[in-house]
């Protein structure tokens, strides 16, 4: 249990700033409703954010991962140095060939409106990829509370300039038009100031990871280089694949759907801001990760690695489980703040999230599976998984969009991740069997189902009655919780915080 305990430790301490970074970004995307009146007026905004992570997969190329695993059987300064040099050079080659495309991917993103976006887009970038191996390097050497205080400090900077420029200047201003404040605020940036705040936030962390900079050596090692690059090339194709399968609906959105623009614009701030709800549960997966993945290099040479891996495993798939129905059951939250403080047109679309957020546990299990080929140094297979689960995405997405709209693409994403899910399982018992409780996790999920289904079913007795809603929900929760104490009984009984409990 020891291992567990240390991994849920560093998972709340990665865990902390991440869901803090994403909770914050969540809680700022979602006062767009509060800023902005009309969905569509966010849509420019959505594809920024849309093309931001495919970008970053190319400037990493990897190296992250790379480090993990290297860092087991190589020097490790070394290997920082040489991996820092190497991630140095190309995020400039990378900044240049996107400053001289610029105007090029502003129109096939249809950003003419706003080439300032792209600008500000190319600086985040750059300036988030000088971050990932100072943040990699906390990582590995187990020094969550630095790695954490860098991260909320750049998120606080992020929060506090959008806040201020977005929520109260405009507000003083209106009051008091000669004030001093009037020389630093732009009304025609608008939005932008999300953008803004974002890079204000990154340079702020860049500049708190000094320490882990100076570290690097003038030093590459061109034959441990080339060995990260055979080993990282195929984690592009999975990053950029991944990419595909999770940005991909609203990249294309716009172009796919047979709808006049402003209709289509609206469309797609409203799938975006369903989006939004969904990734509640990626908040999760992104904490877990934070962790896990030097958890996993870590553990690997361990004689019970695999009954970790697969203890892990259930823990997690138990976490998403909770957090699935704290999403389900609670949706008239969410429609209740929209329709009573915001546009009640952001309301639309809210019956779909559910599924997007399933989709998302798939996604969180698909993580948990991809040690497999990672610690096989077998990542070509997952390049394959995650290419033809790209293909599922494009497909189903050209095809249902049209007709469904925004639940096809909610169907699309289910169905990538579905597969994904299923197929890494199937080849990881192959090369590196893990023996993974699956008839248990299977019955947790579909528990969670059946429970958001009636609960569901039951609230037609009494339709946007909120108070019955809710009550019903906290019913069933409580019962779940209760359900999975039952069942997890003797591994509570381990940990001494739940163990007092289990005894009365």
């Amino acid at each position: 249990m020891s291992s567990i305990k240390k991994l849920a430790s560093q998972t709340l301490w990665y865990g902390v700033p991440t869901i803090a970074s994403r909770f914050l970004g969540y809680l700022m995307n979602m006062a767009l409703p509060f800023f902005i009146d009309l969905p569509e007026k966010t849509a420019d905004l959505v594809q920024v954010y849309t093309i931001i992570p495919f970008l970053n997969v190319l400037y990493a190329y990897g190296m992250e991962t790379a480090y993990f695993r290297f860092s087991q059987t190589h020097d490790k300064q070394k290997l920082y140095s040489t991996l820092s040099i190497s991630l140095f050079f190309s995020s400039v080659l990378f900044t240049l060939v996107l400053l001289l495309c610029k105007d090029a991917i502003a129109g096939a993103a249809d950003l003419n409106n706003h080439p300032e976006y792209m600008l500000w887009m190319i600086a985040i970038i750059a300036v988030d990829n000088l971050n990932t191996l100072p943040f990699a390097k906390l990582r590995q050497e187990d020094r969550p509370k630095r790695y954490a205080f860098a991260r909320i400090t750049g998120i606080v900077i992020n929060l506090t300039v959008v806040i201020f420029f977005l929520g109260i200047v405009p507000k003083i201003l209106k009051n008091n038009p000669d004030s001093f404040l009037s020389l630093l605020y732009n009304k025609e940036v608008g939005l932008g100031y999300y953008l803004l705040g974002n890079l204000c936030g990154s340079v702020l962390t860049l500049l708190l990871l000094s320490k882990e900079i100076r570290q690097i050596k003038l030093s590459f090692d061109t034959v441990l280089w080339k060995q990260v690059m055979r080993y990282s090339a195929p984690l592009i194709i999975v990053g950029l694949g991944g990419m595909i399968n999770d940005v991909l609906s609203r990249l294309i959105y716009r172009h796919v759907v047979n709808l006049p623009q402003q209709q289509a614009d609206h469309e797609l701030g409203i799938f975006a801001n369903i989006f939004r709800i969904a990734l509640l549960i990626t908040i999760l997966i992104q904490a877990f990760r934070m962790a896990a993945e030097p958890f996993f290099f870590n553990k690997s040479k361990d004689e019970n690695a695999q009954r970790t891996y697969a203890r892990v495993m259930k823990f997690f798939v138990i976490a998403c489980c909770f957090m699935f129905l704290l999403i389900g059951l609670y949706l008239d939250v969410f429609k209740w703040i929209f329709i009573t403080f915001a546009n009640p047109r952001w309301a639309e679309g809210l019956q779909i999230v559910p599924l997007l957020a399933l989709g998302n546990i798939f996604l969180g299990i698909y993580y948990n599976l991809s040690v497999w080929y990672k610690l096989t140094n077998k990542n070509t297979y997952g390049a394959v998984i995650t290419i033809v689960g790209a293909v599922i995405t494009i497909v189903l997405n050209i095809i249902l969009i049209p007709k469904l709209h925004y639940t096809g693409a909610a169907i699309a994403t289910f169905t990538c991740y579905l597969f994904m899910m299923v197929s890494s399982y199937w080849l990881g018992q192959k090369y590196y069997p893990v023996p993974y409780p699956v008839k248990k996790l299977l019955s947790y999920i579909m528990v969670v189902i059946l429970i958001y289904l009636f609960h569901l079913g039951i609230n037609k007795l009494y339709p946007n009655h909120l108070w019955f809603s809710l009550t019903t929900a906290t019913i069933l929760y409580g019962f779940f919780i209760k359900f999975v104490t039952k069942v997890e009984a003797k591994e509570l009984a381990k940990i001494p915080l739940f163990a007092k409990y289990l005894k009365k």
